[in-house]
Formats: C-alpha cells, structure tokens, sequence
C-alpha cells in the first residue's frame, strides 16, 4: 500500500461523499464534508452501512490509509 498525504485522503474521502450524499449521507447538510479524522471515521461508517460491496471496499481503504495517517501524526 502506497504511502499517501493527508490532503490526498480528505480530497478522496470528500469525492466519496459527494458521490454517496444522496444515498447514504441524505440526513446530513447538503453541505456537509467531514473536517476532522473523528468527522472522517464516522462518515466513512455511515457510508459503508448503506452502500453496496464496492463502497464497502473503498470505505475500508481509505479508512486504513486515514488511520495510518493520524497513527503517524501521533507518533511523531
């Protein structure tokens, strides 16, 4: 798994819930972007529950490339 930057994720990560706002995001602001990791994490969830396997998939790599991240943020 390829190392990636933080602004790499959260642009992902914002193009996902772009992409899944109606489906699965619909009781949030129209919006709504995820500002924090916490915010990030929590959205990546609400995603995974309401999307199909592939959306499963993504949401499961971006939530391991954004934990890399704030584990390394907390180490350094």
């Amino acid at each position: 798994m390829r190392k990636r930057k933080p602004e790499e994720i959260n642009a992902t990560i914002d193009h996902l819930v772009d992409q899944c706002r109606d489906r699965a995001l619909w009781f949030l602001r129209p919006d709504f972007y995820p500002a924090t990791d916490a915010d990030r994490l929590r959205t990546l969830d609400y995603i995974a529950e309401k999307g199909d396997l592939a959306t499963f998939q993504k949401t499961s790599e971006l939530r391991r490339w954004l934990l890399q991240t704030s584990s390394e943020k907390s180490a350094g």
